[in-house]
């Protein structure tokens, strides 16, 4: 999760709805960081109660600790040490994100000439995130241009994924399969940031309320993303039990 300070507006542009939407935006955090500190606790049920018979499953409870962990760091920054920007922090760990999401998906999909493509990717990627990042675009900018790249690679084979489903001769139900809940998650989360993201050099530049805006919208979509990932662990666990 992006997160910068909110610089308040003049006191006469409204005023009373910059409070209503700083109260909101933390409450939203609160649940936002709840719900991952939730996933951290049932990945690692499932996983001590050896109820994960995938190894992408077996490694998302450590990826989502991570995750917390990341997020934690960006918001003690911003709030506490009251830093303008936690850049430094979110741009090397989406990238990171991206890398882990293209190894998961190569790990759901099964046709073996997607799974080669994928494995280039897992080499390509985290290269060229590098050199944009620490060369280019720069540690306090966000990386949009290979961000917007990985948004495009998770959407496509998320959608392969879906694809593949109805290739399946036998039925499959859907509600008891972890793979379906977080490439359901995945896909609806990139297409919506996708465009936020990918245009965040000319988002940056609207007035801040807007931004403050976009930025509950983008903790909201975090907040819906991360619940898919905890209805992909309890299906799997209820379905193993």
């Amino acid at each position: 999760m992006l997160i910068q300070k909110i610089k308040p507006p003049k006191p006469e542009v409204f005023l009373y709805n910059y409070q209503l939407l700083i109260i909101f935006e933390i409450v939203n955090l609160y649940i936002y960081i709840f719900i991952i500190l939730a996933d951290v606790f049932i990945g690692f049920y499932g996983l001590f109660k050896k109820r994960f018979s995938f190894l992408y499953l077996k490694l998302f409870p450590f990826f989502l600790l991570i995750s917390l962990t990341a997020e934690l760091i960006g918001i003690y920054f911003i709030y506490v040490l009251k830093r303008h920007s936690n850049l430094f922090i979110y741009n090397p760990f989406s990238a990171f994100e991206f890398v882990f999401y293209i190894w998961l998906l190569r790990a759901i999909i099964r046709n073996k000439l997607v799974k080669k493509i994928l494995i280039v990717l897992l080499v390509l990627y985290p290269i060229g995130a590098g050199i944009n990042i620490y060369f280019f675009q720069g540690i306090n900018g966000f990386h949009s241009i290979t961000y917007a790249v990985g948004c495009l690679l998770i959407i496509t084979f998320s959608t392969y994924y879906f694809y593949e489903l109805f290739l399946i001769p036998e039925p499959v139900n859907l509600l008891f399969e972890p793979a379906f809940w977080i490439c359901t998650g995945l896909l609806f989360f990139y297409s919506c940031t996708f465009p936020l993201f990918g245009l965040s050099n000319i988002v940056t530049s609207l007035p801040r309320i807007i931004i403050n805006n976009i930025e509950i919208i983008i903790n909201m979509l975090n907040s819906l993303l991360y619940l898919m990932f905890s209805i992909a662990f309890l299906c799997t666990i209820r379905k193993t039990k």
